[in-house]
């Protein structure tokens, strides 16, 4: 259990680490003079980074167990890039900074579903990892108006310092209290990095939902992480309080939405149309913030609420997908759907600075957020497309 719990404390900086730049945005641009473009670059390598070190995470967790690869990983990665972050004096060192501590952050989700599903049964996984979920997204309510607060009352280096000290602390914490589960006994398969990753890759079904694990998770994580805070400030005035507020009521809908996607598969039957359903209701408030004409602040505000309560389903897709991995590959299995998650949120974060300076060139401010929103809108309806030919993967018989 203490393993379980230092886990915790570890995912809650990851998911607070991931989205804290939405309200560091205004001060950031000041202070290190860094463009739009450079902001989204360094949230995008947060998680291009993170995604990349999903290939040789899985096969570590497969071979060395969680308790080494989240341990030193962590503690390097995490601990060495908020230092680093707090002495940036360059959008550069930011970007730098962003990519460390994502490699840090990378295997600490993994390594606890690795040991769920090598310790629980099938059929609980989704509600145990929709459970750590939610909990874990108390750092990103952390990331709203208590960090905005502590950035007003102590100014961001200082607060960043303070972080490095407790991430430190909690990366030699893995290391001593989590557990190694027991390995898969198979003689099955390549048992080489790049052999499972093929085994993987000859799993039809999962073609199906890469897509929809690619770009499920990357809306709100977009908004929610990057673009609240500078959409907010820039077409309606907002404060980097007035921001922290907002963006905290969007992060504990991401809350409350992990806990309630958590049993909606074994209750209703289904994985794949809990998915499905959740992100058409994205859809449907994306498209609201297309076509409306300056909404006001609380309409926004309850679009961004909507957006992170419907798509806080990366636990049940999670699931969906674990369902055709054999047990053998459970470490790269879960590492490379993560690796579709993560990394889509890095592209899309990467590739919406250029949406977003571009248009903004050419019809201004209203115009460059009309075609992020664009953007959006449209990733979703291509992974739902592909995503509907899914095969279901029902608890009961997965």
């Amino acid at each position: 259990m203490a393993g379980i719990v230092v886990l915790l404390f570890s995912y809650v900086l990851s998911q607070f680490y991931r989205s804290f730049l939405a309200v560091l945005a205004p001060k950031l641009s000041v202070d290190l003079e860094a463009s739009a473009t450079a902001l989204s670059n360094a949230a995008a390598a947060w998680f291009i980074v993170f995604a990349l070190m999903q290939f040789p995470i899985g096969a570590w967790l497969d071979k060395a167990g969680p308790r080494r690869t989240a341990g030193f990983l962590f503690l390097a990665g995490s601990g060495g890039g908020i230092t680093l972050f707090a002495l940036a004096q360059s959008p550069v060192m930011l970007i730098i900074a962003m990519g460390l501590i994502g490699m840090g952050c990378a295997p600490v989700l993994m390594a606890t579903f690795y040991f769920f599903a090598r310790t629980y049964s099938e059929a609980s996984f989704a509600t145990l990892a929709a459970v750590f979920v939610g909990l874990g997204t108390l750092g990103n309510v952390a990331g709203t108006e208590p960090l905005a607060a502590a950035v007003e009352a102590f100014g961001w280096r200082q607060v960043a310092f303070g972080l490095a000290a407790f991430t430190l602390a909690v990366g030699v914490g893995i290391l001593v209290f989590v557990k190694d589960p027991p390995k898969a006994e198979s003689d099955q398969g390549d048992a080489t990095l790049f052999g499972g990753l093929a085994d993987l890759f000859r799993i039809r079904e999962l073609w199906f939902i890469f897509p929809m694990v690619a770009m499920g998770y990357g809306v709100a994580a977009s908004i929610r992480g990057l673009w609240a805070g500078p959409f907010l400030n820039d077409m309606y005035g907002l404060s980097t309080g007035e921001i922290g507020r907002v963006t905290l009521y969007m992060a504990l809908a991401l809350v409350a939405g992990s806990f309630a996607y958590g049993p909606l598969d074994r209750l209703l039957k289904t994985r794949k149309w809990v998915v499905l359903i959740g992100n058409l209701l994205v859809l449907a408030a994306v498209s609201f913030m297309i076509v409306a004409d300056m909404p006001p602040v609380w309409l926004v505000t309850v679009m961004f609420v909507a957006i992170g309560f419907f798509g806080a389903g990366y636990a049940t897709q999670m699931a969906h997908g674990k369902a055709f991995v054999p047990a053998h590959l459970t470490g790269r299995g879960v590492t490379l759907l993560n690796f579709f998650s993560i990394g889509g949120v890095g592209v899309a974060q990467a590739v919406s600075g250029y949406v977003v300076d571009l248009a903004t060139e050419a019809g201004g401010k209203a115009a460059g957020y009309e075609s992020l929103f664009i953007f959006y809108g449209v990733m979703l309806v291509v992974a739902l497309g592909i995503y509907a030919f899914s095969k279901d993967a029902k608890p009961q018989q997965s």
